[in-house]
């Protein structure tokens, strides 16, 4: 699907199959794949984190101040900011399983907890931070910044933890039968914990990227971003259910729809028409994987 796209709209548009095009799609992916690759890990484990947005926001708004209106030097406030959203992770993952509640349920009021704290945080406005971020953006190789490379790293580490150690493993089982999981002696919880603070810190590492890129901390950032992870997600393979998928794939997820957002603007579709082919596109991956695991499992 990814190769028929780019080829698509390589041949439909005079500019979508250049140097510079891919160069920006590539340099606006770090923030979505970092959140993406988090989710991944929730979704094995057979759950689902509504709040990646809002901790992106959260650590953001921390990264700001902490360098603005405390004079923190940068690699301070940098791991302060990572550690509030690994913070957010750890508290969605230890009300999860304490109180066996419902994971949409938990991250759905952190959602609106983390929101709350990043408005308190700024006072709801935009802290301008300056260059002293913005160099983390400064073109590495082929016009690539850092983030690019740091969220490339993210996905190979997540992939190799995921297929080659033994919390992968146990990852994968809990998501697929936690009974059996813990019968064979695999506790679900400190394994679900991992995987929510996962992604809470990795999503503060994206806030970490979106504040390099616009050298500034936002407190409305990250809106909507968690459906645009579970949607990558989706569309890469994980099953919803839970006990299978991939980092790799959901990588893969995360290009298509940029690739799919970037090709459709290029050719003048508006928003409205965007919205609705990329969720067609959804709908379609969910029913492919259906089909596909029902011949799998026969």
């Amino acid at each position: 699907m990814l190769v028929a796209l780019v080829a698509g709209f390589g041949a439909a548009t005079d500019y979508f199959f250049t140097a510079t095009t891919l160069r920006t799609i590539a340099n606006q992916l770090p923030d979505i794949l970092l959140v993406s690759t988090g989710m991944t890990l929730v979704v094995i484990a057979g759950g689902i984190d509504l709040s990646v947005g809002s901790i992106l926001a959260l650590s953001g708004a921390v990264l700001g101040v902490a360098i603005r209106d405390w004079q923190m030097p940068m690699a301070a406030a940098v791991a302060i900011s990572l550690l509030v959203g690994a913070a957010c992770g750890v508290v969605n993952g230890v009300l999860v399983t304490r109180w066996a509640l419902p994971s949409f349920i938990v991250t759905l009021g952190m959602l609106e907890v983390a929101r709350g704290a990043a408005y308190l945080v700024t006072g709801s406005q935009t802290k301008y931070i300056g260059g002293a971020i913005e160099r983390l953006t400064t073109p590495i190789v082929g016009g690539l910044g850092a983030p690019f490379f740091v969220a490339v790293v993210a996905v190979a580490a997540a992939q190799f933890v995921l297929i080659r150690t033994v919390y992968g493993r146990h990852l994968i089982a809990v998501g697929a039968n936690e009974t059996a999981a813990w019968l064979s002696g695999v506790r679900p919880g400190p394994v679900r914990v991992i995987a929510f603070t996962a992604s809470g810190l990795l999503s503060a590492v994206a806030a970490v990227s979106q504040c390099a890129r616009l050298a500034a901390a936002d407190p409305n950032a990250g809106i909507g971003l968690e459906l645009q992870a579970i949607a990558a997600v989706v569309i890469g393979g994980t099953s919803l259910m839970g006990g299978r998928g991939s980092v790799v794939t959901t990588m893969l997820g995360v290009l298509i729809i940029a690739v799919l957002a970037a090709g459709l603007a290029q050719l003048g579709v508006q928003e409205p028409t965007r919205r609705l082919v990329t969720g067609s596109v959804i709908v379609a991956a969910a029913i492919v994987d259906y089909y596909r695991t029902r011949v799998t499992r026969v």
